[in-house]
């Protein structure tokens, strides 16, 4: 896919280095204070709402392990930015998104609406990336949260890289394995170098799979070997954090999905 084909796509193209002062309407306090929605559509697919601005990270075509979810596209409005992992179907299918949102979808940092992104680079495969390239982690403070998205971060996580993700409040982190993102033990050994305070899950096989053409892994073999860790399970698809209800030492979130 060209560069210039992927900006049509979100219909404003790359956000620059700059900040974007012609469509701020955030104070520049936009980073802390308050709470933080994190809803989830599937897959990496996560909405994330707080001081006014929504974020939603790896929207995917609906095939595969995302068979049967409903696509991203037709459950979210009203979107300010959307950040992709990779251009990879699974997580950066831009295409048709409603409204005019930013786009963010190489390494580097940028400015948004009073908040700073962080953008790393770490290897989607175990071959160097030489197999599917780089995945671009995501690294931002929304409604006073630390956020770090790993997207498909299938390497281990070099001192480098733990300096510029730092100590998240919530770290998404995929755990189904296989050719293109941690598993479950690869997933362990990243929580132990973050050392964040809520985990949530992601890239995991559930009904959504198209049993012929899923290969990755259920969610209960992570949950297994992160025995000893609390384990908070939402009814819903949706968790709203602050400060204040973030867990000290470590806790797991499983969000639920209603096909």
């Amino acid at each position: 896919m060209k560069r210039r084909e992927l900006m049509g796509y979100a219909g404003a193209g790359l956000v620059t280095a700059l900040l974007d002062n012609s469509l701020s309407h955030l104070p520049a306090n936009a980073q802390s204070g308050g709470s933080l929605s994190i809803k989830w559509l599937g897959h990496t697919c996560f909405l994330f709402s707080g001081n006014g601005l929504r974020i939603l990270a790896n929207p995917f075509r609906t095939i595969g392990c995302t068979a049967k979810y409903r696509s991203p596209k037709a459950v979210v409005a009203n979107l300010n930015l959307v950040m992709i992992s990779s251009q990879l179907l699974d997580e950066g299918a831009v295409e048709g998104l409603p409204g005019n949102p930013k786009l963010l979808f190489e390494p580097g940092v940028y400015q948004f609406k009073g908040i700073k992104f962080q953008g790393i680079a770490i290897d989607h495969d175990r071959r160097g990336g030489r197999q599917f390239g780089i995945n671009t982690a995501w690294q931002w403070k929304q409604g006073g949260i630390n956020i770090l998205h790993l997207g498909g971060a299938a390497a281990p996580i070099s001192i480098e890289q733990k300096i510029l993700m730092g100590r998240p409040d919530v770290v998404l982190v995929p755990v189904g394995g296989k050719r293109k993102a941690y598993n479950a033990q690869e997933a362990r050994d990243a929580i132990k170098i973050l050392n964040p305070r809520m985990i949530i899950p992601t890239h995991y096989r559930t009904q959504a799979a198209d049993t012929a053409n899923c290969d990755i892994s259920a969610l209960d073999e992570f949950l297994s070997l992160m025995q000893g860790m609390p384990v908070r399970r939402s009814n819903s698809d949706t968790v709203t954090i602050s400060k204040g209800n973030l867990p000290e030492n470590g806790a797991i979130q499983v969000l639920s999905y209603s096909f």
